[in-house]
C-alpha cells in the first residue's frame, strides 16, 4: 500500500512537472506557428493539448469522481480542432489555461480520498472498469507525448 502511495503522490507531482516543462518547450520557439512533425505548430500542438487536458482527461477524472461508472465516448482530435481551434487566441493565453488547468487537476487528485484512485468508468471503446487512475496515467502520456514532439523539434 505504501508504494501505491509513492507512486500516486509521484504521478501527481510528475504531471505538474510535465505540463511546465510542456509550456517551457512551447515558449522556447520564436514563431508559434512553427510546423512541428506530423503537420501541427506549435500553436496547434499547445491549443490541443490544453483542450485535451481539460476537455477530455480532466473532464473524465472529475465524472468518474462525481458519478457512479461513467460512460465516454472516443474523442475526435482532428474534429475537435476543425471546429475549435484559433490561431488568433494568443499562445500565452493558451499556455496559461493549460496551467491554471493543471493546477486544478493536481489539487483535486491531491485532495481526494484514496479510495476514488479506483473509483471506475467505462469507454465506448475501451470498455469497463477504467479508474480515474487511469485517466490521470493517461492525461500524463498525453503531455509527455507532445512535449516530446517540441523537444525532437529543437534537436
Amino acid at each position: 500500500m505504501k508504494e501505491l502511495l509513492e507512486y500516486r503522490e509521484k504521478l501527481i507531482a510528475r504531471v505538474a512537472e510535465a505540463a511546465h516543462e510542456f509550456r517551457a518547450a512551447c515558449e522556447l520557439f520564436d514563431d508559434p506557428f512553427t510546423k512541428m512533425e506530423g503537420g501541427w505548430t506549435v500553436h496547434q500542438i499547445a491549443s490541443h493539448t490544453r483542450d485535451v487536458d481539460k476537455m477530455v482527461y480532466g473532464r473524465r477524472i472529475q465524472r468518474t469522481l462525481e458519478e457512479e461508472n461513467p460512460e465516454f465516448k472516443s474523442f475526435d482530435a482532428d474534429a475537435w480542432m476543425a471546429g475549435n481551434y484559433s490561431k488568433d487566441e494568443p499562445l500565452a493565453k493558451i499556455l496559461g489555461d493549460f496551467a491554471a488547468s493543471i493546477n486544478d487537476l493536481c489539487k483535486t487528485l491531491r485532495a481526494m480520498p484514496r479510495a476514488a484512485w479506483s473509483r471506475q468508468s467505462r469507454h465506448e471503446t475501451l470498455g469497463g472498469e477504467l479508474t480515474l487512475q487511469l485517466w490521470a496515467e493517461r492525461n500524463l502520456a498525453h503531455i509527455e507525448e507532445h512535449l516530446q514532439t517540441l523537444k525532437n523539434a529543437k534537436k
